[in-house]
């Protein structure tokens, strides 16, 4: 088998399929001989930022010369994004090796009478061949949906869990309140296990201290008390930290340069910070050499990067994938930042099962863009860029111009843009989609 038949394969199993039973993910694991229990896991989950604290968190630990696996979610062009080892993806034969080694199990376990995993589930094991094949040291891993019936909870004891913000996404599957949703993402928390989270909302907070208290865990508030911002460039925002905590060896205060232009990303480099530190205090790294230091620290922020999160990919055109309702309002926030000192202009794509009319009515109320070009992404999930064009034009009198296809509605975006800053934003398949275009631009220039 291939690399391309091995993605035909693994993108032919349903992504939204119910998930299995843990116990059946836990065969699958247990017949690949467990090799999670090899490394030392850093959980991550929550409903926006996880993937970006772990990245932060990735780039530290690299930083610091550890041999780093990085496993996150969804990819934007190619399956093997997901998969990193010190920052860079795996091969295409490495990726290929492991699906290989995997279906033979699979294949046995059907014919033993179990389910075949679902998509993630089915990832999720591939990694862990291809992370304990590469002699990772310390995996930063970002759960799927949830966290308490996810594959990813199979760690039995990483060595420390965090917890980025909770609000309303993937009701259908998780819960339709902020704290049914919360008590599935702290599902992830483990006997004694150090929990590092976001406590600015207090429906979540409560259940994740109760949580917490159940499994003797000892836990690290952040709030927005903690962070000072210092100056902001349309790249990057300089902060200070301050994690003091009494549970550590060290009292700290950090001076950090972010290296995204949204304000979000102070929220989620700060986890990754206290959650370094937790570590370093954890496992006595300061007592070493090639440790985690506060200049490490400061350091592997400064140089994370991050796909499609505020990302900006060309002078004056930012990439980001805000997708729910959170997402969005901190995208508002970020260009409403901008719009002091520039125009701003969107281009907009949505999958159906997002509630873009709300979407929308608030980017036309808030972000007030120069113009729109909406397009159309996701397949079986997608919405016509015309039916997207018509609910912006209930809400706003800017121009409004529909391209079906992708690399059309950029360029005509682009030839619009003038002096104004370019977002691209709505759907993460959107950035996918741009990726695409981006590449293809490269190679025709």
């Amino acid at each position: 088998m291939n690399y391309t038949e091995a993605v035909e394969y693994i993108e032919s199993t349903p992504k939204f399929t119910k998930k299995n039973k843990p116990e059946n993910t836990a065969e699958l694991i247990r017949r690949l001989g467990n090799p999670e229990r090899g490394m030392k896991v850093i959980h991550v989950a929550g409903t926006n930022g996880k993937g970006s604290v772990c990245a932060f968190l990735a780039s530290i630990l690299e930083k610091a010369g550890k041999r780093t696996g990085l496993f996150t979610s969804p990819h934007l062009v190619e399956i093997t994004e997901r998969f990193q080892v010190d920052g860079v993806p795996v091969s295409h034969e490495t990726f290929t090796d492991a699906f290989v080694r995997v279906k033979r199990e699979i294949d046995a376990m059907i014919a033993d009478g179990y389910a075949h995993p679902a998509y993630f589930e089915l990832l999720f094991a591939a990694g862990l061949l291809m992370f304990e094949e590469a002699g990772v040291e310390y995996l930063v891993l970002e759960t799927g949906l949830g966290g308490r019936l996810d594959a990813t909870n199979l760690v039995e004891r990483p060595i420390a869990c965090v917890l980025t913000s909770i609000s309303l996404d993937h009701m259908e599957y998780l819960g339709d309140t902020v704290a049914k949703i919360a008590a599935e993402k702290a599902g992830i928390i483990k006997e004694g296990v150090p929990v590092i989270y976001d406590g600015r909302n207090p429906e979540s907070e409560q259940v994740i201290l109760s949580q917490a208290e159940k499994m003797h865990a000892p836990v690290y508030r952040y709030d927005d008390s903690m962070c000072e911002i210092l100056a902001k460039t349309d790249k990057s925002i300089d902060f200070m930290l301050d994690c003091s905590y009494d549970k550590l060896d060290t009292a700290k205060k950090l001076r950090i340069t972010v290296p995204f232009l949204a304000e979000y990303q102070v929220v989620n480099s700060s986890l990754a910070a206290m959650a370094a530190l937790v570590v370093a205090d954890q496992e006595k790294f300061r007592a070493q050499r090639g440790t985690i230091s506060d200049e490490v620290i400061v350091e592997g922020i400064r140089a994370a990067r991050w796909q499609g999160r505020m990302e900006t990919v060309m002078p004056g055109v930012v990439l980001d994938g805000a997708h729910n309702a959170d997402g969005i309002r901190e995208f508002i926030r970020t260009t409403a930042d901008v719009r002091g000192r520039m125009p701003v202009s969107l281009l907009f794509s949505a999958v159906v099962e997002k509630e873009y009319e709300k979407m929308i009515r608030e980017i036309c109320e808030d972000m007030r863009p120069e113009f729109v070009v909406v397009t159309q992404v996701g397949g079986a999930r997608v919405v016509p860029a015309e039916t997207l064009a018509e609910v912006f034009r209930r809400y706003t009198d800017v121009p409004v111009i529909a391209k079906a296809d992708v690399r059309d509605a950029f360029e005509e975006a682009l030839a619009r843009r003038g002096d104004s800053m370019l977002f691209c934003a709505g759907s993460l398949y959107l950035v996918g989609e741009l990726k695409k275009v981006l590449l293809r631009r490269g190679t025709d220039d």
